[in-house]
């Protein structure tokens, strides 16, 4: 096969984005459906939209890591408001039989990524292959320039991923927490969820904070205690 030109073969997997790693709260049924396309029995193309935050990420993660294991060719890649990378990166990418664009909706308005990647999303769906999206907004709102392209965006099954309740928020912090070897409380999680940015991806890199804190000092994570951790991820937080 030929190889794709400038195209970042080994993107690196987060290891802890699976998903087994992933609480679903009120989205069972968008990871049903994953599951059931990557597998190839389920929808070619999945486009799931929702607020930032609430784990699009690490479900188009999941899903190439879960294509791994199937012995599928899988490719993600997390396009940035900042700078779109040349559209080459496309090139050969019709190959790979699971792909994942985070971010979608960062392509609008820009004419040579939009005409690469009609192209792009018809070959790779001539050969029966599976595309996964996500966005911020749903497929309809995005303000793709090239009609073609915009009629395709709204093919295939579109989801909108759920924010966590307050309940499930604690009981996610508690089950990650667990996977990462370490009790949070009931308690303790409502302490964080009232004195912390509660975005998920924050409340992740505060557990492995928490998890070396309590490792170092030996302690349990008692209120005080997090009282204690929190002063210092603050000042930490502020420092240039």
């Amino acid at each position: 096969m030929t190889q794709p030109k400038q195209l970042p073969l080994q993107f690196e997997f987060r290891a802890n984005q699976t998903f087994d790693d992933f609480f679903p709260g009120s989205n069972v049924e968008i990871i049903k459906h994953l599951e059931t396309s990557i597998a190839g029995n389920g929808e070619r193309q999945i486009f799931i939209w929702g607020d930032p935050g609430l784990g699009k990420s690490h479900l188009l993660q999941a899903c190439c890591q879960r294509a791994q294991s199937l012995k599928l060719e899988s490719f993600y890649f997390a396009l940035s408001p900042m700078e779109l990378p040349d559209p080459e990166l496309l090139s050969g990418l019709d190959k790979f039989d699971v792909v994942c664009f985070d971010n979608i909706e960062h392509i609008a308005g820009d004419r040579p990524w939009e005409i690469a990647f009609f192209n792009f999303f018809n070959q790779h769906r001539d050969q029966g292959h599976t595309l996964i999206l996500s966005a911020a907004c749903a497929p309809k709102k995005i303000a793709i320039q090239l009609p073609d392209l915009k009629t395709r965006f709204n093919w295939g099954l579109s989801l909108k991923i759920q924010p966590l309740s307050d309940t499930d928020r604690i009981t996610a912090l508690i089950f990650k927490a667990g996977q990462m070897g370490f009790e949070i409380s009931p308690q303790a999680g409502r302490f964080l969820l009232s004195h912390y940015d509660r975005d998920l991806s924050s409340l992740w890199s505060l557990l492995t904070k928490l998890d070396k804190a309590s490792l170092a000092a030996k302690r349990k994570l008692t209120i005080p205690f997090l009282k204690q951790i929190l002063g210092a991820v603050a000042i930490s937080d502020k420092r240039p």
